[in-house]
């Protein structure tokens, strides 16, 4: 038993009568799964994954994008700290340095992804791919689990998990990892918690609470969505029950222990992610910029004929709903905008599903109703129900881009393509008037005014676009696998030893369909040798990097802790710096420190020059922040002579050129640590805002902001007026003796009252502790950390400890005050 049968609730303008009418057709039970049956049903979802990962390989290819520009070295990076048996809390090699534990995309909290890590920190991107491929084989059997609870025939069951693991979204948003990584967890989830409700037994709360967790840790707006999906189900299943009120008490305490489960795991790393987003650049995303993630309603054609407008093209020629083909700002592409689960599941869905209304069964409202809504999100600003969502449900305004709502569509239509082929096998054709003598025709009718009307409206959008003909081939052939479909589903309905041999050939058709459309297709393959800095190196690439490693270790003998910045490269070297432990300035992330952000202006592509930023605190490479950030070396795309004009050309040594990699040495920078007794008092935010460093003499002198003078013990800011610092004035000298990802010690002798400045990024979660006494840290030098010490030696650590309860209870003090400010 799954959930409760009993009393229908009433849905859209079918009474009660009409949808028992409905249930009644539904036929007699299915048999339960036998073992032959059930083994069959787990070795097709397995060979089904092995044969698309098969075909990458075959390919010579990867999942591309942010798969490989930002998870891979992700990976790599979370795999080299856990080799060395540190936490990787902190990233120095991104974006001069970044809070890698409050990143949902660090991976650091999905615990098969940090096992696997730990096991295999090398991994090549292969290997990753196949890591990835097997979550979502994982979720594809919890799928054939949940069809065999509910008695699903078994070729429903496979059907439904080969759409959700390579259909729509999940294929052609692989890239995501992210994602991906929640997304897999979502059918282990939805089975948990049908036992949970059905059991009421502290084992299954818990598992229920375990599996929710693992889906959610990735904080994406995935994740979040299913989250929404799961209290649905079990709203659904209250009011099904027709007493919601005594469903929800009688299982109140199961749903408070799976909710303080959740609550355990996810409360520090979501306090943490909070935390970086009140701090960094994405605090929160206005409407008008969610809005333009909206999935435009003419890529409803993608769910009929997969290349429709192009998208699986290996020219990359699309023609659809994108920024450059539509009149309002869209930031979606061709991957985001992509629908297809199959001719044959579209059929039925079109068909037995909608016409014939076989989805309004009580077994099979849910995810029509689910379908709906999340096609209403997915579509944004074309409907109201995306900015009601967006003012009104808490955490919708954190998430950009509502087309992310497609994943739980995909999950939908499978759940509704799996269902429906199990009735077919189990009663045949749907009855011309299941639906009684009036709503039967309208129901058909208005089905096929909706397809002919997505197709008349993307037929124009491809007129418009001058690719007319294309899309009607494109058309010609969906309906042609549509047409032999049918032909099957209607010549094999006599028996059911018929329906039972067409099902499996519709399954096993289907399986050859995705794996052809959909693995390793232009939306989600690349060749390997186009990240040929994560393996086997290109002779300018490796050339480059050892240029770069000798200049950087003969700085380090000296005492220095140069960094880099790596602009306009391609793809994978973005944040390649993760892997080849170079500091760098700029990298890939949507998400950075704000202050940085707003100081140094790095953008979140430095893949592209012309996302890079120059504000009036970094004008340039020979400016003071960039001498203070320990900047001295410059690696691009071009020489300095052919950078566009908004780009300040600095004056720099060529040291290394070839195959279109260019290495400058900058100018000497400021020390990494100094210590000075003369500060100056400086207000950041008004700085920020003027886009102006205030002046001052580093290292002689240092900026102490207005909020951290009152932790300051001994000493006072001296007049802004006074004269400049001398030499003499230093009174003593900091050195940096050790360092790692998340800690660095230094020693300083000291003959006055003076401060540490430390010239790595101030953010909440890290501690200083002076001759082992814990010390509050200043922010120095508008981004940077410092601390106060007395005269003598002595020894500082800054070590980074997010998950301290100071630091914890710091981060739910400041959203209970945002909260109640809002």
């Amino acid at each position: 038993m799954s959930f409760p049968n009993t009393i229908a609730a009433p849905l859209g303008v079918m009474n009660r009568k009409q949808l028992g009418r409905l249930d009644a057709l539904e036929g007699a039970s299915a048999p339960a799964w036998t073992a032959r049956e059930t083994a069959c049903a787990l070795s097709a979802v397995l060979a089904f994954c092995v044969a698309a990962f098969a075909l990458w390989l075959a390919a010579g290819a990867v999942v591309p994008w942010d798969s490989k520009n930002h998870f891979y070295p992700m990976f790599r990076f979370l795999g080299d700290a856990l080799r060395h048996g540190a936490a990787p809390l902190w990233n120095p090699y991104h974006f001069a340095g970044h809070p890698a534990a409050a990143d949902p995309q660090s991976l650091l909290f999905t615990p098969t992804m940090a096992l696997f890590a730990f096991v295999a920190p090398n991994a090549s991107m292969q290997t990753f791919d196949a890591v990835i491929l097997s979550h979502l084989a994982f979720g594809g059997l919890c799928m054939v689990g949940l069809a065999r609870r509910w008695r699903w025939r078994p070729a429903g069951g496979v059907l439904a998990a080969i759409v959700y693991m390579l259909g729509g979204a999940a294929s052609a948003r692989l890239q995501h990892t992210g994602m991906i990584l929640s997304y897999a967890f979502f059918p282990a989830a939805l089975w948990a918690l049908d036992a949970m409700m059905e059991r009421r037994t502290i084992a299954s709360a818990l598992a229920f609470g375990a599996l929710a967790c693992l889906m959610t840790l990735g904080r994406d707006q995935v994740a979040f969505l299913m989250v929404l999906t799961l209290a649905g189900r079990a709203l659904y299943a209250a009011a099904e029950s027709g007493a919601p009120l005594a469903f929800i008490r009688a299982r109140l305490g199961v749903f408070a222990l799976a909710a303080a489960t959740i609550l355990l795991f996810l409360a520090p790393p979501a306090l943490l992610t909070l935390q970086f987003l009140d701090e960094s650049n994405r605090p929160g995303i206005a409407f008008g910029v969610a809005a333009a993630g909206s999935l435009a309603p003419v890529n409803l054609m993608t769910l009929a004929a997969p290349n429709f407008f192009g998208s699986l093209d290996h020219a990359y020629d699309y023609w659809g709903p994108a920024y450059d083909t539509m009149a309002k700002a869209d930031w979606t592409d061709r991957a985001v905008d992509y629908l297809y689960i199959g001719a044959f599941p579209a059929l039925l869905i079109f068909w037995h599903g909608l016409g014939a209304g076989r989805l309004l069964a009580r077994k099979a409202r849910f995810f029509l109703i689910l379908a709906g809504l999340a096609l209403l999100y997915s579509l944004g600003r074309y409907t109201p129900f995306f900015s009601f969502a967006f003012d009104w449900l808490p955490g919708v305004s954190l998430y950009r881009r509502p087309a992310d709502a497609t994943f739980i569509l995909n999950i939908a239509l499978a759940f509704g393509a799996g269902y429906l082929l199990h009735r077919y096998e189990l009663d045949g054709l749907p009855r011309a008037r299941a639906l009684g003598a009036r709503l039967g025709p309208l129901a058909a009718g208005a089905t096929a005014l909706a397809v002919a009307a997505a197709a008349a409206s993307g037929l124009g959008f491809s007129r418009q676009e001058g690719r007319l003909l294309a899309s009607l081939e494109s058309l010609a052939l969906a309906s042609a696998f549509a047409g032999v479909a049918a032909v099957l589903l209607i010549a094999f309905r006599g028996t059911p030893r018929a329906r039972a041999a067409c099902a499996a050939l519709f399954t096993l058709a289907t399986a050859g369909e995705l794996l052809w459309r959909n693995a390793a297709s232009p939306l989600n393959a690349e060749p390997v040798s186009r990240y040929s800095v994560y393996a086997q190196m290109t002779p300018a690439e490796a050339g480059a990097l050892a240029v770069l490693r000798r200049e950087i270790e003969a700085r380090r003998l000296a005492g220095d802790h140069p960094r880099v910045e790596i602009l306009g490269l391609p793809g994978p070297w973005q944040n390649a710096s993760m892997m080849l432990k170079l500091e760098n300035t700029v990298g890939y992330n949507p998400l950075r420190i704000e202050d940085y952000e707003r100081a140094v202006g790095p953008g979140d592509n430095a893949g592209d020059v012309n996302l890079r930023h120059f504000p009036g605190t970094f004008r340039g490479y020979d400016c003071r922040l960039a001498r203070l950030l320990g900047l001295e070396y410059l690696i691009l795309d071009r020489p300095l002579a052919k950078l566009p004009r908004h780009v300040p050309r600095p004056k720099a040594r060529l040291i290394y050129s070839a195959g279109g990699i260019y290495v400058y040495r900058l100018r000497d920078a400021a020390p990494r640590a100094y210590f000075t007794s003369r500060i100056k008092a400086s207000d950041d935010e008004r700085a920020l805002e003027e886009q102006s460093l205030p002046q001052f003499d580093a290292p002689r002198e240092a900026l102490i902001d207005d909020a951290s003078l009152p932790l300051l013990r001994s000493l006072s800011p001296q007049a802004p007026d006074a004269p400049a610092a001398r030499e003499a004035d230093a009174g003593g000298r900091a050195r940096i003796v050790a360092s790692s990802d998340n800690a660095v010690t230094l020693e300083v002798d000291a003959d006055r009252d003076g401060v540490v400045v430390l010239h790595d990024p101030y953010y909440p979660g890290w501690e200083a502790r002076v001759d082992g006494e814990r010390t509050p840290i200043l922010k120095a030098n508008m981004l940077f950390r410092g601390v106060e010490v007395g005269p003598g030696h002595h020894r500082i650590e800054f070590v980074f400890r997010p998950f301290s309860l100071a630091n914890l209870a710091a981060a739910a003090g400041a959203l209970a005050h945002k909260h109640e400010d809002n």
